[in-house]
């Protein structure tokens, strides 16, 4: 695999970065997730329709951009670094991945080209709790939804291994917001008690494992390049104010138990960058690589961003404890995300599943 970056790929990550530090900054954060919704409503006009993020993954004939999975990767990074307060990643990756996964071709043109374009929001259901689909009613619950309070469609993983698309609007689906620790990307717990039609499952009905377990997988390579962002924002804040912080009369950034710290989170976050990479690299190629090598990105990044957003706040010193630094945001996040789609202990136990398969 080649990791060098592609004029073009660098031109996305640049304008990324760009347009995030000027439209996703932590003011704007604050605002946004301080508020009732915590959706920046704006901000998802811009990435999703005028920058065209959203479509990234998504064929040119269902009106995306065609590109891969590093070209998202990269634009991960940078929401990842900003904490967006948007449902990018459960649209342009979840729902996308699924319907690209088990999505007849009829169901394809239905739903792509509305996700590409950002004219609807989605929520990924079922990565804890999942409902039932039993003949054609949809029954249960589904909890730790994320986005799902504010999601146009619902993309539902079921018990029985099947995937549904639903709206969300859709009479006997029942949505309440959960308060968690992570105010970035809120939860939903939703009920569902509803006919579903033949046209809103995907593929067949109970014949979707094979699309969940690869959606969950590409998910969570992926994820692990917006973890990569959040860490590298924990280094950057804590090195600018390392620069600025006197203490006994010096710079703290001139302390060698500072700048060792500062150093193992810059090495610890390359590796991470490394890992999301080629995870990025393997689902593009779609070989017998894709499903190790996204849990290997998934496992380094979870502890790489949960340890760096802790380290973050002791360097900040007791600035860093409260509630108006955003160093607390950063903490939850990583948290939260660690979570998320598995945890990290999960995954290592897939990683181990397959190694163990590998060498029998």
């Amino acid at each position: 695999m080649d990791f060098t970056l592609s004029e073009d790929q660098r031109f996305i990550q640049e304008s990324a970065e760009r347009f995030l530090a000027e439209a996703a900054g932590p003011d704007a954060l604050r605002a946004v997730v301080e508020g009732p919704t915590g959706f920046d409503e704006n901000l998802w006009a811009q990435l999703a329709g005028e920058m065209g993020f959203a479509g990234l993954m998504v064929p040119e004939q269902y009106s995306g951009s065609g590109l891969g999975a590093v070209e998202m990767a990269l634009v991960l990074e940078q929401l990842g670094r900003t904490l967006a307060a948007v449902p990018f990643f459960e649209t342009a990756v979840l729902a996308v991945q699924a319907i690209l996964s088990a999505g007849s071709e009829t169901q394809k043109a239905e739903w792509l080209p509305q996700l590409a374009t950002g004219q609807l929001k989605a929520s990924f259901a079922g990565t804890a709790a999942r409902p039932t689909l039993s003949g054609n009613r949809l029954t249960g619950e589904a909890t730790f939804v994320t986005f799902g309070h504010v999601a146009d469609l619902l993309v539902v993983a079921t018990s029985d291994h099947s995937l549904v698309v639903l709206p969300a609007n859709t009479p006997g689906v029942t949505i309440e917001p959960q308060h968690t620790l992570d105010r970035t990307r809120r939860f939903a717990h939703i009920r569902f008690d509803v006919e579903v039609p033949a046209s809103a499952v995907l593929g067949t009905a109970g014949g979707s494992e094979a699309a969940i377990s690869r959606v969950l997988a590409i998910g969570g390579g992926l994820l692990a390049a917006e973890q990569t962002g959040g860490a590298q924002y924990c280094l950057d804040t804590t090195v600018e104010y390392s620069k600025q912080r006197v203490q006994f009369g010096r710079l703290i950034g001139s302390f060698q138990s500072v700048k060792h710290t500062m150093a193992d989170m810059m090495v610890k976050i390359e590796a991470s960058r490394s890992a999301f990479l080629y995870a990025a690299a393997a689902i593009d190629e779609n070989g017998e690589e894709l499903e190790e090598a996204c849990a290997v990105a998934r496992s380094w990044a979870s502890d790489c961003y949960n340890w760096c957003a802790g380290e973050a706040i002791q360097l900040h010193g007791g600035i860093g404890f409260t509630w108006e630094h955003h160093c607390h945001l950063y903490f939850k996040r990583a948290r939260a995300t660690s979570s998320w789609l598995g945890s990290p202990a999960q995954t290592r136990e897939t990683l181990a599943k397959i190694i163990l398969e590998e060498t029998v």
